[in-house]
């Protein structure tokens, strides 16, 4: 059943109040986990990026059960046990004080995320029209980076009293989305309900979407590496713990002020997928110009150059998948391209620690940024050739109706 406007404007509303407290409370505590367990309690980076690469595994990997979850039941209830499981997780890691303990709060963490990521991202694409859903999805960047701007600001405030502050304030953030929730309508991600693995079944017949979701790894494993690996390099160069949040509010600075012009301009010249590919091979640039950065102010002319990227590529990134989507099961579609995420984002987390401990052993410092610019690259060069032949398949689909057109009869 058809929405009416009145509560498709709610709706979307209150999904972007719960975008921007999700992003403020998980880039409240995240960014700071590397920093406070590598620097403040010893554990090695190998194990902490091991830590968050199971997260990342387990949500994004889970998400797809999410997806289905969506088709049959709607979006709400999941968002809402979602945030109250991922605020569970916030509060364990409060007092994570071993390598079990901070396990366990990552898997608490992934849990809740699981159950109200692809809900979330499957709803802006139903209560949107195709002809709006780009700009709600830029938006939906200007606001996930007020969010990313705020949420590290914060974090670093409060780690000034102790990072038991940091873990429960983000644990308040995801709190408070439980009660925003109950402002949404009932949400339909599926044209109607279907057996469970239908959409599934949808999706594993769908080629170029699973192309496409594997190409898009390349994205998430450089898109961490704002999460582990600049945080690092920001700290090491500084020797404060005040350059992450400067990193941060750089990255979520630009994003909130030049997202939403630079893409209109942008998508005056080129198609959705050409801009993917562009974001990409700057975030990789910018990524591998890390290896030359010898202070702060140069790795920030790095963040720039990987957040230009960034602003053309994820905006763009979720409306290919939405316009790929069979809108008969947009929830499984968005659970089965958070795959992306989980493979992608977790290998960045695991290569970003065990690179940056064999970079310290070897005593080759550019090591780990020349090889996520090499991935990003190769990942880029993929999209090009899936547009290639995405454009070999409409110009000959084109020149066939053209010829029957102009047959007899």
């Amino acid at each position: 059943m058809q929405l009416p406007l009145q509560a498709r404007r709610r709706g979307l509303v209150a999904l972007m109040a719960t975008l921007f407290l999700m992003y403020a409370g998980f880039f409240m505590v995240i960014p700071l986990v590397s920093v406070y367990y590598v620097e403040q309690l010893g554990f090695a980076a190998a194990l902490v990026g091991m830590a968050l690469a199971t997260r990342q595994l387990l949500q994004q990997g889970f998400t797809l059960v999410g997806g289905v979850l969506a088709d049959r039941f709607g979006v709400r209830g999941l968002i809402g046990v979602g945030v109250l499981v991922r605020a569970l997780g916030f509060v364990s890691l409060a007092w994570a004080m071993s390598p079990a303990l901070l396990f366990l709060a990552m898997v608490l963490s992934a849990a809740g995320g699981a159950l109200f990521e692809a809900p979330s991202r499957a709803a802006i694409a139903a209560l949107t029209r195709e002809e709006e859903r780009a700009r709600f999805y830029s938006l939906s960047g200007v606001i996930s980076g007020l969010g990313m701007t705020i949420g590290p600001l914060l974090g670093a405030l409060l780690l000034r009293l102790n990072f038991q502050a940091v873990a429960l304030g983000a644990a308040a953030c995801f709190g408070l989305i439980f009660v925003v929730t109950l402002l949404l309508p009932p949400i339909r991600v599926a044209a109607e309900r279907q057996p469970m693995a239908y959409g599934l079944s949808l999706v594993r017949h769908d080629p170029t979407f699973l192309v496409f979701t594997a190409l898009t790894m390349g994205y998430w494993f450089m898109w961490v590496q704002l999460t582990l690996s600049l945080p690092l390099a920001a700290g090491r160069l500084s020797g404060s713990t005040d350059a992450v949040g400067a990193v941060y509010a750089l990255n979520a600075g630009m994003t909130v002020l030049l997202q939403y012009p630079i893409l209109r301009s942008v998508e005056r010249w080129l198609r959705p997928l050409p801009i993917l590919i562009l974001g990409k091979a700057l975030m990789a640039l910018g990524l591998g110009a890390v290896a030359v950065a010898p202070s702060l102010g140069v790795l920030l002319g790095c963040v720039v150059i990987f957040t230009l990227g960034s602003i053309l590529a994820t905006p763009v990134q979720q409306s290919i998948t939405a316009s790929l989507a069979d809108p008969r099961a947009l929830g499984s579609y968005f659970g089965v391209n958070a795959l992306a995420l989980a493979f992608g984002g977790a290998l960045g987390n695991l290569a970003g620690g065990l690179l940056s401990d064999a970079a310290r052993r070897v005593g080759q410092p550019a090591l780990p940024w020349l090889t996520f610019a090499l991935v990003g690259l190769g990942s880029a060069i993929g999209l090009a050739m899936l547009a290639e032949r995405l454009q070999h398949q409409r110009s000959t689909a084109h020149l066939v109706r053209v010829t029957q057109s102009q047959q007899p009869g």
